[in-house]
């Protein structure tokens, strides 16, 4: 299974932008709150691994 980066963003209600950070590019993911740990921030980064996400400390 393949591993990915993200920084959130930002936060928009129920959904938050997340910008890969392990490859080059302009295009954020909107992903749904419930998905992501409930912790979360501006800024926070997550690793995506096995179709979960979790803190990390970058």
């Amino acid at each position: 299974m393949n591993t990915f980066y993200y920084q959130v963003m930002s936060i928009d209600g129920d959904y938050a932008n997340l910008k890969r950070t392990d490859e080059e590019g302009e295009d954020l993911k909107l992903v749904a709150r419930a998905l992501l740990p409930p912790e979360i921030r501006e800024g926070t980064m997550l690793k995506y691994e096995w179709m979960q996400y979790e803190i990390i400390d970058a």
